[in-house]
């Protein structure tokens, strides 16, 4: 920036001094047929534009560098501090909102930096200095700029202002157009299945046409400062002329004096000209500044608190719950009510419940994807939060109810679990997620590679890769939530049998009687409340839910055990 800048006053020098020349020229040797002197002024002014040229040249590269080093390092800034936001925070900033942040914002800084170093500076420099010059060639003529030009620096400034929130406007209009967009490639599957094409191309229509009309109100009010200030201008300079002519009649202003005004008045007339573009830019630049700004300052609500101890770390998985409660930021309603339990190190615990009854909130409580709002949860005895974050996490296998999958290869999307494992590491825990087979059958076996999320792979195989993504790590903890819904009761079985032989603590989610009589342990909630707690046989005694769910899935007959 110091190099980009320096060149540019080196640029703005010449382009200042120049009139000063060629007012030298006009009354030293034009007017007294002086050959020698309008040559050797000339020279200089010729040399004097080379200097200048190769500066604007080294400029606009030292500019582009820098302008595109800005936003490397902007995004790296937006994408690392995306990294650190908790579930709560993706709930405030939607992620087509941080794709526009990251994107459309991160470009249109980077282009006003472009700008800023190579015009937008120069550009008001050149009118102070023309001014300037103008009071050192000729102070009498120049008062008229003194006047003009102040009221012209309050105007701009007022559009500047007006035009920063019209653009803000714009940019929230894009994140709409974004959103939209999103869901509708997200889900283009469903929207083809219920032959929603129409519902959903007016949708996006409505949104785009939205975007359409705030860039155009924006744009049009920028443009209206255009004529406003070139006739302004104008009448400086018809001024200029007007008074220049009959101060050179009465002899008190030489011709070169007037020459040089009315170049200066012309300069600051073109640098007007264009500042209808960089309000525009400045404005654009100054609404996605805020939008960059509010994500870098956006606080991180999950971290390591002053209560953590780096020495603790998970080593048996033993999970409790002590009277935990929960509440999702900016809701009412608490989605876990007093919940507690324990899981001793190696058990397997299956959790039962409706849908909404808080399974997958209890889940996001054991990884801090969210902490407790009153309670305490505790691993291997010590409070969770005194645990160093990283190190809960690495010790977790978590497979969520929505599967992902990422593009690349099947090996790559293996590796995600552990990402020194080698191969004989993955071809185990595909076999311990009855994956192997299907892999092996692909294309290019585990090399082959996958579309986004996993396209190209059935439901139950995308569970079952992403089982095997989470065994690779060989967890302490094994989090479960729902993951085997789309698995037949054979092969699910062969599943939880391979399970058994890792030393870990599994809790599965699940709705299938069949996959909680395996357990060690089942967890019965409803409205966010533990109505039962016990093994197989204890609850079918003991719990009237438990033995309608049962009843649900194997009829009215003899209770099975197992």
């Amino acid at each position: 920036m110091a190099v980009a800048w320096s060149l540019m006053l080196v640029e703005l020098a010449v382009e200042l001094l120049n009139p000063l020349f060629m007012a030298r020229i006009i009354d030293e040797g034009i007017l007294n047929k002086d050959l020698d002197t309008v040559l050797k002024w000339g020279f200089i002014m010729v040399g004097m534009s080379l200097v200048a040229f190769f500066s604007g040249v080294t400029n606009s590269f030292f500019a582009a560098h820098t302008s595109q080093g800005f936003g490397y390092d902007v995004r790296e800034s937006l994408y690392r501090k995306v990294q650190s936001f908790s579930f709560a925070s993706f709930n405030k900033l939607p992620a087509s909102s941080l794709i526009t942040r990251m994107t459309n914002d991160v470009r249109q800084l980077q282009n006003t930096i472009f700008m800023s170093l190579r015009i937008m500076l120069r550009a008001p420099l050149l009118v102070v200095g023309s001014t300037i010059m103008a009071l050192i060639v000729n102070a009498r003529l120049a008062l008229i700029l003194i006047v003009v030009i102040p009221v012209l620096w309050l105007f701009l400034f007022w559009v500047l202002k007006r035009g920063w929130s019209l653009f803000e406007r714009v940019q929230s209009r894009l994140d709409k157009v974004n959103e939209v967009m999103k869901e509708n490639l997200s889900g283009m599957r469903l929207i083809k299945a219920y032959t929603r094409s129409n519902h959903e191309e007016s949708r996006f229509h409505e949104a785009n046409v939205d975007l359409k009309d705030r860039t155009v109100r924006a744009l049009r009010f920028m443009e209206i400062i255009m004529p406003l200030l070139m006739l302004v201008m104008n009448l400086a300079l018809l001024s200029v002329l007007w008074f220049g002519s009959i101060d050179v009649a009465s002899g008190g202003t030489k011709v070169g004096e007037v020459v040089a005004i009315v170049t200066y008045v012309t300069r600051i007339s073109s640098v007007f000209s264009i500042f209808s573009f960089i309000i525009t830019s400045f404005s654009r630049a100054r609404a996605s500044a805020e939008r960059v700004e509010e994500v870098l300052e956006s606080e991180i609500d999950l971290k390591d608190g002053e209560d953590v101890d780096s020495r603790n770390k998970v080593v048996r998985g033993e999970i409790s719950f002590k009277d935990v409660s929960f509440q999702y930021p900016s809701t009412r309603g608490k989605v876990l009510r007093d919940v507690s339990f324990t899981v001793e190190a190696g058990q397997t615990v299956s959790i039962l419940g409706a849908t909404g009854s808080g399974k997958s909130s209890l889940f996001q409580l054991i990884p801090r994807l969210y902490d407790a709002t009153e309670g305490a949860v505790q691993l291997d005895g010590r409070e969770i939060r005194t645990i160093p974050l990283a190190k809960i996490r690495k010790n977790i296998g978590y497979v969520p109810q929505e599967v992902i999958l990422f593009s690349g290869s099947v090996s790559e999307n293996l590796l995600w679990g552990k990402e020194d494992a080698t191969r004989e590491e993955m071809i185990q825990a595909a076999k311990d997620a009855q994956i192997h087979e299907t892999i092996l059958n692909l294309t290019n076996g585990y090399d082959t590679v996958l579309g986004q999320k996993g396209v190209n792979l059935s439901g139950g195989q995308k569970q079952r890769l992403s089982i095997a993504r989470a065994l690779i790590r060989k967890p302490k903890i094994l989090l479960l939530d729902d993951s085997t819904s789309a698995l037949d009761l054979k092969t699910e079985s062969k599943l939880l049998q391979a399970l058994k032989k890792y030393e870990c603590t599994t809790m599965i989610i699940t709705q299938k009687v069949s996959t909680a009589m395996e357990s060690d342990c089942i967890l019965l909630l409803e409205d966010g409340v533990l109505i039962g707690e016990g093994t197989h046989e204890s609850l079918v005694e003991d719990s009237v839910l438990y033995q309608q769910i049962y009843q649900s899935q194997f009829g009215e007959g003899e209770i099975h055990h197992v």
